[in-house]
């Protein structure tokens, strides 16, 4: 059995909207509840007070949460929980390559393209950099070196109908661009990757942030190419094929953001950050559980 760390942790978020119309609003934003990842407690309150539904959509395990307003005016979205959240190191060279005819059913939907990870068009571009890699992490560290070397982290530099082609293109991005960045050089070369949004511990300025992560005998495991928060500082909040599927907020309306304020804390004391560097001197990948 793989040992486990777990790490209790803080999160909240304010989202303030001014209303120009009605609106109806999904949110994606509670805390995913895993066999490894334990809600403890939480709390969630729109003001002025309106209902609030929750509801996961076919299967799956993320949250959402869906509520409508009727005038013109303001309203804002308070969320805060307590968290128990494990994570696992494995060694690198304990892990064996999973081929697709005998790939897991579970990853075998994050293999093919998405609406902001066009795995397909950039086959050619990969498999020139990364074909050559004889196992599935190798490619997925390589993958996310690249990214962090050559793309540059400029807040702003995106729309949210940007994608990983763009991405590829421009040299530049976000958090949510590196992530389908990776995911879509990830699957270009057979290697199953999936959109992880979470809370971060330590990411300056706080925000919601975006990673990928890979599936390997029967495993997920996360990568930031951003490298602006420990590994191990990741609440989950929701997977996805791409931030398509586990947007924070989409909105059908008249709705304008003014504020938008998060937090990540761990609840100990002698947090010890799991970092790119450390993970590879070590040998080791993690997985969030």
């Amino acid at each position: 059995m793989i040992p486990k760390v777990t790490i209790k942790f803080k999160v909240s978020c304010q989202l303030d909207y001014k209303l120009n119309d009605p609106a109806t609003f999904l949110f994606s934003l509670k805390c995913l509840e895993t066999g490894g990842q334990k809600v403890l407690v939480e709390s969630l309150r729109t003001l002025p007070e309106v209902r609030v539904e929750e509801f996961r959509i076919d299967s799956g395990m993320n949250r959402f949460c869906r509520f409508r307003t009727y005038n013109p005016g303001w309203i804002s979205m308070f969320y805060e929980a307590e968290v128990e959240a494990s994570t696992c190191l494995v060694n690198v060279a304990s892990m064996v390559r999973d081929e697709v005819a005998e790939l897991d059913p579970e990853g075998i939907p994050y293999l093919f393209p998405s609406r902001y990870c066009q795995s397909d068009i950039l086959r050619q571009q990969a498999d020139k950099m990364f074909g050559h890699l004889e196992s599935p992490y190798k490619i997925a560290m390589a993958v996310s070196d690249w990214i962090y070397a050559n793309i540059a982290y400029v807040m702003g530099s995106s729309g949210e109908t940007c994608s990983a082609l763009e991405t590829f293109n421009n040299r530049e991005g976000v958090c949510r661009d590196f992530a389908h960045l990776g995911i879509a050089l990830c699957r270009a070369v057979s290697v199953p990757a999936r959109y992880t949004s979470v809370y971060a511990h330590q990411l300056v300025p706080q925000d919601f942030h975006a990673c990928f992560e890979v599936f390997i005998g029967g495993m997920w495991y996360i990568f930031d190419p951003t490298r602006l928060a420990p590994l191990n500082g990741m609440v989950r909040i929701a997977t996805g094929r791409d931030a398509a599927d586990v947007a924070v907020c989409t909105y059908f309306g008249d709705a304008v953001l003014t504020k938008s304020e998060v937090l990540c804390a761990v609840e100990e004391v002698g947090f010890e950050p799991v970092t790119r560097d450390s993970l590879a001197s070590a040998g080791q990948a993690i997985a969030l559980l």
